[in-house]
């Protein structure tokens, strides 16, 4: 048997070299203190240790790191590079090198750059010198694109969601141009040029249709499918911006320019073929149109902080919503980590495949604004599912979720399913030209002939279209100097009901302000058409009596289709990663709103929403600021998500006013205002609010002066208006004369303080002529002042006027 073990055991040896070690350090500063020595020959031998003790680890870590590359220098190699420096086609396995492509252009290069300066010369030169006056004298002095070719750093080709008749290639492409483009103003003796350009993007190129002859390819297409990253080495730029037509723009404003010229909707088409067998590209027709509801958030990071960061506060959320170039801004909501927007939003899709839903979530401040996350959704799985609703987590922060609601509307060529549509949007009861969309309107204008003179004879016009339908309106470009202008412009309308609303159409002379003719076509007819289909000339009224305008006109019923799906299916939408890095964000992010600054460009003014008796009104104007207007629950105005009204973008950190966009469908932000917005629905229900007004009313005298040539309007007095705060409201009047909404045409009454049933009794004149103002609608909106830095501002009511009516010229006052 073996022995019992001790009851007690110690290590003598262990305990002996630990007492040895202690005695070791305890020592040497015992015989210092002994000696009477300094203790600072203590802190130098302590650093030394530390000194040695750190080069044994550092030499230790450096081998480690050196028979870690031995095992693995794949992954090595792949965590020492920023993956910002690899090219596409390391990250993506589906994206191949392209050195052969890269050789060949090289090759090509100079004869590529001898065109481009063909181009500057012959084609770009004539049309910045008859855009305006100032700019008659603009030429390009020196024109040198440089040695150092493009770049293309990978090629993706799509082989799955695409028509067997096209071919749709995905460039990585990276410039870093050593070039130099001078220019010069004489009349101004300004010189301004670049000497540098860098453009880093993808470009997707489609080949459509593949046709049985040669050359194979009908055409080529060539577009950016998001705003590609440009910076210009620009030199003399404070010259030429003192230029008059240019002085109301920036460094960041031209680039932003530049860049969306070259995104999606905007291509370049280079026929291959004859006209006949391409017709259908200067036509596209969108894949779908994705409508947006954006609902609400929970969970975000507080961001604003008090009395130096040691109390922190909460956020005041808004969110920037992308597809494309088109860009929405959502209302903001103060002082909320779990912010309910009930904004919905309609955007185009062209290309689906490569095309994401870009979301981001920022908190408003008076510098600069903070980040709260981000999204991105792949539009495919959109398109599988056609219907989601869900949360989804943002990324690039700790915590925070989204609520959106995404709808995937199919375009239908055919009517059989607007009857039902029209139900499901509550379109086929009330009288609105503004709300949710039921279908869309394409549009190709092509030319004109046969225009009149305007008001000199023996003078060419400078010709311009303006096309709305209901209360959105688009410009074409100005043709100069022709009474046969040749235009070859797309443009898109949303529309409510097609069934009640026109599409009307004005040729006007840009120079002399004047009318060379018009044309109504009722949306009716179209229904009957052939695909839903015409392409004609029409016959312009007003004009001369040969003048007509060539246009293809196409309307699309859009339509929910809901997949069939077993009761256990589960679907959820792929959500990609950002690209862009947190830190490029923090430094150069500033959300963006739409703008048109360029005379030349396609300039779309901004919807004004019908206001129902009984349930709707306008969601605000841009004129207020983003957190001020309420929004009504029933709310159907028009969303500002037409393919042109998002054509040009910049920061606005150049603008006094960030400004949303309007959504179509919104709640009510004040609860004062929506308690008694309620309260006032209740009583119309039970029919005991005064007459048919629960907003209130106004009382107004409309007529036209032909002695003046002028339109006057008396606001009179308002009554029985929302009370936005206990102590009442502020109104005042704010008059626009549609489709006109420049801040030179408003008119404004005086702000009658804490009443809700103010006098006014003001008279106010437009200057438009009689014919003119019959197709003129008149947009009134009382609204609430609010005083300064005041949360209660916003909209009371809103009325629209139409003035196509014979006794215009009488007059007439009604409440």
């Amino acid at each position: 048997p073996e022995p019992p073990p001790p009851l007690l055991s110690v290590d003598v040896t262990g305990l002996v070299s630990q007492f040895a070690r202690s005695f070791v350090l305890i020592f040497p500063v015992y015989v210092l203190g002994y000696l009477g020595l300094s203790f600072s020959w203590v802190l130098i031998a302590l650093c030394g240790l530390f000194w040695i003790r750190r080069h044994r680890g550092g030499k230790t870590s450096r081998l480690g790191r050196a028979l870690a590359f031995l095992e693995d220098e794949e992954e090595a190699v792949r965590l020492s590079v920023s993956s910002a420096e690899l090219p596409a086609w390391v990250h993506f396995p589906d994206t191949e090198r392209a050195e052969w492509l890269n050789k060949t252009v090289k090759q090509m290069w100079p004869f590529i750059c001898q065109f481009i300066e063909k181009l500057f010369r012959e084609t770009i030169e004539p049309a910045v010198r008859g855009a305006n006056n100032h700019l008659s004298t603009f030429s390009f002095t020196k024109i040198d694109i440089g040695h150092q070719p493009l770049r293309i750093n990978g090629v993706k080709v799509y082989t799955e969601n695409v028509d067997k008749r096209q071919i749709i290639l995905d460039l990585q492409i990276s410039f870093v141009g050593n070039c130099e483009i001078d220019l010069e103003i004489k009349r101004y003796f300004c010189r301004a040029g670049v000497k540098s350009i860098q453009i880093h993007g993808t470009m997707r190129v489609i080949l459509e249709p593949l046709i049985g002859d040669m050359p194979l390819i009908g055409a080529l297409s060539l577009f950016f499918l998001r705003k590609p990253l440009l910076e210009i080495n620009w030199t003399g730029l404070t010259n030429l911006l003192d230029v008059p037509g240019l002085n109301g723009l920036s460094d960041t404003i031209i680039l932003d320019i530049i860049s969306n010229y070259l995104v999606l909707p905007n291509r370049i088409t280079v026929p291959l073929v004859s006209e006949v067998q391409i017709a259908q590209l200067r036509f596209p027709i969108p894949k779908g149109v994705l409508r947006i509801h954006f609902i609400e958030a929970q969970d975000l990071e507080g961001k604003d902080t008090y009395l130096k960061g040691i109390v922190k506060g909460k956020s005041d959320p808004y969110g920037i919503i992308r597809v494309g170039n088109q860009i929405f801004q959502s209302k903001v909501i103060k002082e909320n980590l779990n912010p309910k927007w009930n904004e919905v939003y309609e955007a185009l899709v062209y290309e689906h495949p490569g095309q994401e839903l870009e979301i981001e979530l920022f908190d408003e401040d008076p510098d600069k604004d903070d980040f709260l996350g981000s999204l991105m959704i792949d539009l495919i799985e959109v398109e599988k599912e056609r219907l989601l609703d869900e949360w989804f987590t943002l990324d690039e922060v700790s915590k925070g979720k989204l609520h959106l609601k995404l709808e995937w509307l199919t375009l239908m060529p055919t009517a059989e399913n607007l009857d039902k549509v029209l139900t499901s949007i509550r379109a086929d009861k009330d009288q609105a030209n503004d709300g949710l969309s039921s279908a869309l309107l394409i549009l190709y204008l092509d030319s004109a002939r046969n225009l009149p003179s305007g008001k000199k004879m023996n003078s060419n016009p400078n010709p311009l279209v303006l096309l709305s339908v209901g209360h959105k309106a688009q410009e074409s470009k100005i043709r100069y100097k022709t009474n046969e202008p040749v235009w070859e412009e797309n443009f898109t309308f949303f529309v409510h009901n097609p069934k009640r609303q026109d599409l009307e159409v004005e040729v006007r002379d840009e120079q002399h302000q004047c009318s060379l003719g018009n044309f109504k076509l009722p949306l009716s007819q179209l229904l009957e058409s052939e695909d839903l289909t015409m392409h004609q000339r029409f016959h312009l009224s007003n004009s001369g009596p040969n003048s007509t305008i060539n246009m293809k006109i196409a309307l699309r019923v859009l339509s929910l289709e809901k997949q069939a799906r077993s009761p256990d299916h589960q679907h959820s939408a792929q959500v990609k990663r950002p690209s862009l890095c947190k830190d490029a964000r923090k430094s150069s992010f500033k959300p963006q709103v739409p703008v048109s600054p360029l005379p030349d460009s396609k300039k779309t003014v901004p919807a004004s929403p019908v206001t129902d008796s009984d349930k709707k009104t306008d969601t605000g104007e841009k004129s207020q600021p983003s957190n001020a207007s309420p929004q009504w629950p029933t709310d159907l105005s028009r969303s500002s998500s037409s393919l042109h009204a998002s054509n040009f973008s910049y920061s606005p950190s150049h603008l006094s006013v960030k400004e949303p966009t309007p959504s179509i469908a919104s709640d009510i932000s004040l609860p004062i205002a929506t308690q008694e917005l309620r309260q006032r629905l209740r009583q119309l229900e039970n029919g005991t609010t005064l007459g048919q007004s629960p907003l209130g009313q106004i009382q107004l005298t409309i007529r036209h002066s032909s002695q003046r040539n002028k339109l006057i309007v008396v606001v009179h007095s308002c009554r029985n208006l929302i009370a936005f705060s206990e102590e009442g409201s502020d109104p005042y009047v704010r008059m626009y004369l549609l489709p006109d909404k420049r801040r030179s045409g408003r008119r404004k009454t005086h702000v009658s303080k804490k009443t809700l049933n103010p006098v006014f009794d003001q008279i106010f004149d437009f200057s438009v002529s009689l014919p003119e103002v019959q197709r003129r609608t008149l947009d009134v909106a009382v609204k609430n002042s609010g005083g300064f830095l005041s949360k209660d501002k916003g909209l009371l009511g809103k009325l629209l006027i139409p003035l196509a009516s014979e006794e215009l010229a009488k007059g007439w006052t009604q409440w």
